[in-house]
């Protein structure tokens, strides 16, 4: 007799909620990569993040739903079913991750570690000089399930990004970034504040509730 672990019913679980979640099924209608599309959308939607003419980085951006959402932004008469709309561009995107990831027409993808030096210097060519305006992050790690590492793993995304984006960023831009409510949360809601002139924590409705995940905005960087 096959006796079911709670491992196995957790993943039945999962895997049921994610084939009936909303976001889900209008990331397939719409052409997204990943439901996380919408995440961005609802706050770019909120704060007016992203705008036609800007220079975008997106950080930890396999799939590319991401990127997609930005590259419909750019070209909002060419956007169609397709979730990577085709068309000229009005912005500048580039993409990096540590994983592959499929082509996105206009978005200029770079696979490494940004802060490795070879891969620092492909962005800088990618960014041809140009500050930018605003930087994304949706890293996260592969968490263990042990508490005290985990946080210590997504504090440590997090501060590569702000680090990132005190070397990017023009002075008025923003950075929005992954974090997660527990461990370390308020002393990086701090890192911000020291580092942005307003600062701005979001939960997204497409960001499930079970989720501790949420996401912080940063705007202005403070002179340093």
């Amino acid at each position: 007799m096959k006796v079911r672990t709670k491992s196995e019913k957790v993943n039945k679980a999962w895997l049921n909620d994610h084939v009936n979640d909303p976001y889900v099924k209008l990331a397939r209608k719409e052409g997204y990569r990943a439901r996380a599309a919408y995440k961005l959308k609802e706050i770019d939607e909120s704060l007016g993040l992203i705008r036609p003419g800007q220079l975008v980085v997106d950080l930890g951006a396999a799939p590319g739903a991401w990127s997609q959402y930005v590259r419909r932004r750019f070209a909002p008469r060419c956007a169609g079913a397709g979730g990577a709309a085709a068309g000229e561009l009005n912005g500048t995107i580039v993409a990096l991750d540590l994983l592959p990831m499929e082509p996105i027409e206009g978005v200029q993808f770079i696979q490494g570690d940004f802060t490795e030096q070879a891969v620092a210097d492909r962005l800088q060519q990618a960014l041809e000089g140009q500050p930018v305006d605003v930087v994304l992050s949706d890293m996260a790690p592969n968490l263990s399930g042990v508490a005290v590492s985990d946080a210590a793993r997504v504090s440590l995304l997090v501060e590569l990004a702000l680090e990132f984006a005190r070397q990017y960023l023009r002075p008025e831009g923003s950075l929005l970034t992954k974090v997660f409510h527990g461990s370390g949360y308020s002393q990086l809601v701090q890192e911000f504040k020291k580092t942005f002139r307003v600062v701005k924590a979001v939960k997204p409705k497409a960001s499930r509730d079970k989720s501790a995940e949420t996401f912080l905005v940063g705007r202005g960087l403070k002179a340093r």
